[in-house]
């Protein structure tokens, strides 16, 4: 039991690093016993050291978003040992790489089962603790990807719209008990470049394939785009602020100055214009 009755209790998914990490360790130090959630513990050893260091209310805890087991165990625990959970920030997610043609069922299976189902899987664990005690935030991390499509991202991007849709929809039932929904809007986020993404097992360069062009120009162009993106401390500020802040009335919060650009634009010229400015901008992008 949580020696400190007064703080909030929140969990985080996909906390062993980008906004996860920076998401446990500022709620931790704003005053919320964190649990810190991940499903490779080896990846911990980072998070360990800061917790440690600082002193921090922060818990390290497996958990699989995508493993029925996992969460249950995870979840049960925690409420054996806290009687409540405040917040919960859905953020375990990885993107998918390749052309819709060649990516395979099993691999859009993939990235639902983490981007999706795994959402569904924990707050459907979390909703009931929350129903009971007629109080809760839910913060899914969606992305601008949950707005606009772009090209050779169609598993990932199709998963953020199911975000935005499922979480748009959930939150009109579960205000009555006193639980709010936010989602989170990033643009690009400096991250480790190699972890945040998966190619295709058929994805090839290979001048055989049809999108061989247009395949090799969006994957060179990845890793100086992340390199010039928003860190994800700035993912986890407007987390902090959403869900402290009294008025917690809205439902999306873009972060990161592209997104908020590139929403501008979307919203202000036709579809065939912005087709233009994506094909230009993405596409034919040089490293």
């Amino acid at each position: 039991m949580n020696s400190d009755s007064n703080k909030k209790i929140a969990v985080v998914t996909g906390s062993s690093s980008g906004i996860g990490f920076e998401t446990s360790l500022l709620l931790a130090r704003n005053g919320f016993y964190t649990y810190a959630t991940m499903r490779n513990l080896d990846k911990s050893k980072a998070i360990t050291n800061l917790k440690q260091k600082e002193k921090l209310s922060l818990e390290i805890l497996q958990l699989d978003v995508t493993a029925d087991e996992s969460v249950k165990e995870a979840i049960n625990k925690i409420t054996n040992e806290q009687e409540r959970i405040d917040v919960l920030v859905n953020n375990a997610g990885y993107a998918l790489v390749g052309p819709f043609e060649e990516l395979s069922i099993e691999e859009f299976k993939e990235q639902y089962e983490t981007n999706v189902f795994g959402v569904i899987r924990v707050t459907q664990a979390v909703l009931p603790i929350m129903r009971r005690q007629k109080r809760g935030t839910i913060v899914n991390t969606s992305s601008i990807a949950g707005k606009i499509g772009f090209p050779l991202t169609s598993a990932y991007v199709s998963s953020k719209f199911a975000l935005e849709g499922l979480s748009e929809s959930m939150a009109y039932e579960i205000e009555q008990f006193g639980i709010k929904v936010i989602l989170i809007e990033p643009g690009v986020i400096k991250t480790n470049f190699d972890n945040n993404l998966k190619i295709g097992k058929r994805v090839t360069s290979d001048h055989n394939s049809s999108y061989a062009e247009m395949t090799q120009k969006r994957i060179s162009g990845f890793k100086p785009r992340f390199e010039r993106g928003s860190p994800p401390i700035e993912v986890a500020k407007v987390i902090l602020k959403a869900i402290t802040s009294e008025n917690q009335s809205e439902l999306r919060y873009l972060v990161g100055n592209d997104a908020f650009k590139l929403m501008k634009i979307r919203n202000n010229i036709p579809d065939k214009e912005f087709k233009k400015l994506i094909i230009k901008s993405v596409l034919q992008y040089q490293q």
